[in-house]
This record gives C-alpha cells, sequence and structure tokens, in this order.
C-alpha cells in the first residue's frame, strides 16, 4: 500500500519549521533549568546529574535540528534537479545519511529522556521491582532502535520505503514500547507522589508544601509526550507521511517535558526537598517529609508565692 497524506517535501519543510520552533522553546526552558538549578547555590550543591542530562538533551536537540536543516537544503536546494525523481523521491530515500544519521540521533534522545523518567520512578520508589517491566521496555527500545536504524542504513534506493516491512516492524515496535514504558513510568511516579501527599495532608496546617503541583507537572508531561507519540505511531501505522512531521516534532517535545518538570515544580515552590523528589534526591523519595507546618502550642504557667512573713505573724 502506497504512503498517504502531505507529499514528502512539504512535509520536510512544514517539520523542519514546526521542530525549529519547538526548539527555540526547548532552548528557553533549558536556560531556565540550569537557572533553577544554578540559583543561590553553590557549585557543590548544584544537582550535577539533572545538568549533565540536560545539557545532553539540548545537545541531541540541536544536533538533530541541524541535520534536518541540512537534509532539507540537499533535497531541494542541491540535489533537486539532479536526483532522479526530484525532491520528492529524494526525502522517500531512507538510506540517506542525513535520514540515518537523524534517526539514531533521535534513538539517542528516546533512550536518555526514556531513562531519566524510569530512574525518577525508582528514585521514588525505592523498590527495583517497580521498574522491572519500564526497564525491560527500555531495553526493548533500544534493541529495536538499533535494529530499525541498520535495516535503514542497509535499505537501496529501491527498496527504501520506511514502511517496508523490513523496517516498518521495528519502528512500529519501537513506538509502541516507549509510548508503554512512558505511561508505566509517568504513572506509578504520579501515584507514588499522591500518595505521599495524603499521608502527610492530615497533620500539615497548611497547604503551602503540597506536592500536589509535583504531580500535575508530571502528569502534564507524560501526557504531552504520550500523546505525540500516539499521534506518530498512528500515523505510521496507517503508513501516512504526517509521521514525518510528528517525529521531528518528537525531538524538542522529548526536552520540553523533562524541562517543564524541573522549572514548573520550581516556580510552585522553592523547598529544596521537592527539587530532590523530581531529581536525583533521595530523602524525600523514601517517604520521610522534610518539612512540615504544625500549628502553634501555648503554654500557660502560673506562679504561687508564699510569704513566710505573714506567716510567722499568724503564730
Amino acid at each position: 500500500m502506497a504512503s498517504r497524506g502531505i507529499p514528502l517535501d512539504t512535509a520536510a519543510i512544514f517539520s523542519t519549521v514546526m521542530e525549529g520552533i519547538l526548539y527555540g522553546f526547548s532552548v528557553l526552558m533549558f536556560v531556565g533549568t540550569m537557572w533553577t538549578l544554578s540559583h543561590k547555590r553553590r557549585m557543590k550543591e548544584i544537582n550535577r546529574p539533572i545538568a549533565v542530562v540536560a545539557f545532553m538533551l539540548l545537545i541531541l536537540s540541536t544536533a538533530h535540528m541541524v541535520v534536518d536543516i541540512i537534509r532539507v537544503e540537499q533535497g531541494l536546494v542541491t540535489y533537486r534537479n539532479t536526483f532522479p525523481g526530484g525532491p520528492e523521491a529524494f526525502f522517500a530515500d531512507v538510506a540517506q545519511v542525513t535520514f540515518v544519521v537523524k534517526n539514531i540521533i533521535y534513538t539517542m534522545q528516546t533512550m536518555v529522556g526514556d531513562g531519566m523518567v524510569i530512574y525518577r520512578c525508582y528514585v521514588v520508589w525505592q523498590s527495583v521491582w517497580i521498574i522491572i517491566i519500564p526497564s525491560l521496555l527500555w531495553f526493548g527500545i533500544t534493541a529495536c532502535g538499533c535494529i530499525a536504524v541498520y535495516s535503514v542504513s542497509q535499505a537501496t534506493s529501491e527498496a527504501g520505503n520506511i514502511f517496508a516491512k523490513a523496517t516498518g516492524q521495528w519502528i512500529t515496535a519501537f513506538y509502541a514500547m516507549t509510548l508503554a514504558s512512558n505511561l508505566w513510568a509517568s504513572g506509578f511516579l504520579a501515584y507514588r507522589i499522591w500518595r505521599m501527599e495524603r499521608n502527610v495532608s492530615a497533620i500539615r496546617a497548611t497547604k503551602r508544601g503540597s506536592m500536589m503541583p509535583i504531580v500535575r507537572v508530571l502528569a502534564d508531561a507524560a501526557i504531552l509526550y504520550s500523546v505525540t507519540l500516539l499521534s506518530t505511531l498512528v500515523c505510521f501505522v496507517v503508513e501516512n507521511n504526517g509521521q514525518y512531521v510528528m517525529l521531528d516534532m518528537i525531538m524538542p517535545i522529548i526536552s520540553i517535558a523533562f524541562y517543564m518538570v524541573i522549572i514548573r515544580m520550581a516556580i510552585k515552590t522553592r523547598d529544596h526537598s521537592y527539587l530532590s523528589t523530581v531529581g536525583m534526591g533521595s530523602e524525600t523519595a523514601r517517604g520521610t517529609p522534610q518539612q512540615y507546618h504544625m500549628k502553634p502550642m501555648e503554654v500557660h504557667i502560673s506562679r504561687i508565692m508564699h510569704d513566710d512573713n505573714t506567716s510567722k505573724s499568724a503564730c
């Protein structure tokens, strides 16, 4: 069955524009994340693993953006009149180096983003059992991603259809397992924090230290990423060229979903213990709240004085 949807040259332009817009947002959010992690903190107090992951996501997103720009320039300018079949045939050729490279970058970005969500789930639950399934899915994602990239790189121009069985089955499995892993880890992470909030809300006098904003932002990030993944999976299954657009949009969305958890949590509260919950800390994750707002207690002390002189006069 032939692919449907918008022409591939049009899809290449539209996807690059949309990716550029989202990439700009991700860069701004990266700056906000770095400010959140470093504001009024000494160097040794900065959460370095979170900072490293943030830098990795930025580097991979930037590399993917650059490759997409090069690919559009080659298809519409450099090889416009020399490639057999014109620009649309160029963008349909999955054996092109730029297409292979951008898929390698996307696979790496997915591995980093999903791995971070799984690790957060482990930190909050402090249990290996809860992450067995998403971890197995993560290894499956890695395997399917590597096999799909290899299959694409070995495809010939005549058989270079991205929806062909040789590549399509691995790409479909990749999207499906990525979606399942994200929903599992994010769902259990949000549930754990919500349950911790219920346990401490009964003894807290005010709602100032509530962890519900964290639950909401985790849900927002999971929904944003999952909806994009589901749309990409559906487009790919029905062999619609819209999957090219969605695929390029996923790259900055992975970064945005990661950054928004850190930034929006910091806006709600500046308490360091809550930053540890969504980051790499372990105090709050073990279920031990760091601060409680207790009701004030009044103590009344009465004084009784005894005068010895008065007692002697009475005698």
